[in-house]
């Protein structure tokens, strides 16, 4: 493995819309920034929404300028399909080992035509839209991918040479690649490493993910885009159109037996937002939301979720004990209602979401040495009042739901909070040692 070095002042780690946000705000102050994201093209998982609450503005749109800014930058150099192997620290710097994983593909001969790729003869789930649709073996992630370069599934290829045969550029492919490691020397650090969703398959009673239609919030996003697997809202057994969908919130949070007793905070809004999209997608189709609680905590989120109510979408307050399933593979609810008189009915659905909740995207603890909270496994933040990207360790900061359960809006104001205490460091150190380059010369 070959290893090269590079210095620079900053190292983001995490490219989703917090990490893309905090790189932005430290290059536009002159610092020269590194971004590192694990998977073959930056975004996050914002690129793969179809709307944002509460304004219903499309996702996407919003998203893709973004990391088009970051790739642009003449400040910002972005490793996507890398990793940071290890972080050690000497004197006042930071010095991570990142492995760039091989794409089989050289990103700087390639041209994202997308020819080898359309030629490719195996295809395999696609991880992109939630394994229902599929791509192949050798693709662009995704159309507005950054970068727009091809990535090869070695686990998958057949090695036919089909995709080296049609690509234009001669030995843009090559099978023999291996991973490449490069030193980076940074002043700081930045944890934007986001956060996972809880499995469909994390709680028994709701089917344990063995129902075909029961899925989770974010495999709803997928179905209602426009760049979604279907094109339309189909359910995923028999791509029946859905006459009647079901909410069930609080399907991965504040539940003790699945070791998550916090409330995830995006769950409420993201659920109304899909089902008022639903509405529009499906006019005639019922929709209800089970609830506990819902939580509008937001500016103009009471007002959507009224807005909600007043469309016809069916709020009801109960605790849905189990999901089983009925005929033509129909998902049956069991459910506790709570505003009446507490009577236990099964209801019959055509697809049912589980409004499922955040968990931490990585633990930084044996890379980089910073604590994560015994409560909920997010990155600990010594005073979250005053200080709210300020890690346990000195020069390492961390933006958007590393630090905890979110949304987009408050993701990137940490971002900015997090870029600004981290500028406010780098402007420090570089001020201590010219001070102390001073009296070492008088």
């Amino acid at each position: 493995m070959t290893t090269t070095k590079l210095q620079v002042d900053a190292l983001v780690v995490g490219g989703g819309i917090a990490g893309m946000q905090s790189s932005l705000d430290l290059a536009d102050q002159g610092f020269q920034v590194l971004l590192v994201e694990k998977l073959p093209s930056i975004g996050g998982t914002m690129i793969s929404l179809s709307k944002v609450f509460p304004t219903l503005d499309c996702a996407s749109c919003i998203t893709t300028p973004k990391m088009s800014a970051v790739a642009h930058h003449e400040n910002i150099q972005i490793f996507t399909y890398a990793e940071v192997q290890s972080v050690e620290q000497r004197g006042d710097v930071y010095v991570a080992r990142v492995v760039k994983k091989p794409r089989y593909v050289n990103e700087d001969t390639c041209t994202g035509c997308r020819k080898c790729e359309y030629a490719c003869p195996v295809t395999v789930p696609s991880e992109f839209d939630e394994g229902l649709g599929a791509y192949h073996a050798i693709r662009v992630p995704f159309s507005t991918a950054i970068p727009q370069v091809a990535v090869l599934d070695m686990d998958n290829c057949m090695l036919c040479g089909t995709c080296s045969k049609v690509c234009p550029v001669e030995g843009c492919i090559d099978y023999t690649q291996q991973p490449q490691e490069v030193e980076v020397t940074a002043k700081t650090i930045v944890l934007a490493t986001g956060f996972e969703i809880t499995p469909v398959d994390a709680k028994k009673e709701y089917g344990g993910g063995k129902l075909p239609n029961v899925i989770s919030g974010l495999t709803m996003e997928r179905l209602l885009a426009p760049t979604g697997p279907y094109g339309h809202v189909l359910r995923p057994s028999d791509g029946k159109e859905p006459e009647s969908i079901a909410y069930v919130q609080c399907a991965g949070s504040r539940d003790e037996s699945l070791g998550v007793p916090y409330c995830s905070r995006v769950c409420c809004m993201y659920a109304i937002k899909q089902a008022m999209l639903l509405s529009g997608a499906l006019p005639l189709a019922d929709i209800t939301i089970y609830y506990m609680d819902i939580r509008t905590f937001g500016k103009g989120y009471e007002q959507f979720y009224q807005n909600a109510k007043a469309m016809g979408i069916e709020f009801v307050k109960a605790k849905v004990a189990k999901i089983t399933e009925g005929e033509d593979h129909n998902p049956r609810v069991r459910v506790e209602l709570m505003e009446e008189s507490g009577e236990v009915v099964e209801r019959e659905h055509d697809l049912v979401v589980l409004s499922v909740g955040m968990l931490p995207g990585y633990n930084p603890e044996a890379v980089f040495h910073v604590p994560v909270s015994d409560y909920d496994g997010f990155v600990k933040i010594p005073s979250p009042n005053l200080m709210p990207s300020v890690t346990g360790r000195p020069g390492i900061f961390t933006a958007g739901t590393a630090a905890g359960p979110m949304d987009i809006v408050d993701s990137i104001v940490m971002a900015g909070a997090a870029a600004s205490t981290a500028a406010a460091y780098l402007r420090e150190k570089t001020s201590a040692a010219e001070s102390e380059g001073g009296n070492a010369h008088e």
